[in-house]
């Protein structure tokens, strides 16, 4: 299992690194991308927890709401960006209720709107978040900043992990994740913490179209670890609902990519509002 997990993570954060050098076009094609393997995984939980779902509809709705976003910035330079988004969930809300109507099969109208519904703005609503750190800025790109938010909730998972199964003794929340423990939270936050410092410091604080103080570098590297870890027992809240241990089986050792970026779902609207309302003038 360690194994797996290291070589995986090995994977994926060379995967992050080479990203840096795709143009920013590309790297938002990919975004919708992850979200749609997302949904598919989510409403399979919901499945498995005997809740019905429109799984096409939610993921199709789901990629087509954040692609349209990137295209919006790409071509019209985020004009209007908000307003479209706003216009497409509320298609996707209508589509869904229309569908509805037509359904013979299961006759549990609300939870399987709702179901539906829970997934887009769970997971495609808070993830087009980084579509919109990549792409909102007059000029240039966010990928460096997206960079810097990954790696600090990343190494705080990583730290997070290696912590509460050296020391931990402690249970967090146990009726939601038995393995997390006290231990591992605060090994995860020191880890997260020292993250950000070192690359506030090797950086000088120009961390893409923004720049950062030691402040921020402070507060970021204990709001993103902190946000990372509840986003992490948001899913396994789910998970324990639907009985099962993995999201998926994408990745092994780590399980699917719900698994993976469950930690990034929250941290992605955490750190656009928190450059928007104190780094942006």
């Amino acid at each position: 299992m360690i194994r797996h997990r290291v070589i995986n993570g090995a994977i994926m954060i060379a995967m992050l690194i080479g990203a840096l050098f795709l143009p920013a076009a590309a790297v938002f094609f990919l975004i919708p991308l992850l979200a749609a393997l997302m949904l598919w995984e989510f409403y399979s939980l919901l499945q498995g927890a005997g809740m019905p779902a429109f799984r096409g509809i939610g993921t199709a709705g789901g990629f087509v709401l954040i692609l349209a976003t990137g295209l919006n910035y790409h071509m019209l330079h985020g004009e209007g960006a908000h307003e479209w988004e706003t216009l497409l969930l509320a298609a996707i809300v209508i589509v869904v209720l229309i569908r509805q109507c037509f359904e013979r099969s299961d006759q549990r109208h609300l939870i399987t709107i709702m179901s539906t519904l829970t997934g887009i703005l769970y997971i495609a609503f808070l993830f087009n978040f980084y579509t919109k750190l990549l792409l909102d800025w007059p000029e240039g790109d966010g990928r460096m900043l997206l960079f810097y938010m990954i790696l600090v909730v990343k190494v705080t998972d990583m730290a997070a992990y290696a912590t509460g199964c050296s020391i931990g003794r402690h249970k967090l929340i146990p009726r939601i994740s038995p393995a997390k423990t006290w231990e591992g939270c605060a090994g995860g936050v020191l880890g997260g913490l020292l993250t950000s410092l070192i690359f506030w410091w090797s950086t000088g604080g120009e961390i893409g179209p923004v720049t950062l103080g030691i402040a921020d570098a402070l507060i970021l590297g204990i709001l993103l670890p902190v946000t990372g870890i509840v986003g992490d027992l948001i899913e396994s809240m789910l998970k324990r609902a639907a009985e099962v241990k993995d999201s998926g089986c994408l990745l092994k050792g780590m399980g699917g990519v719900l698994d993976v970026l469950d930690s990034l779902l929250f941290a992605g609207p955490v750190l656009y509002m928190y450059v928007f309302i104190f780094l942006v003038s």
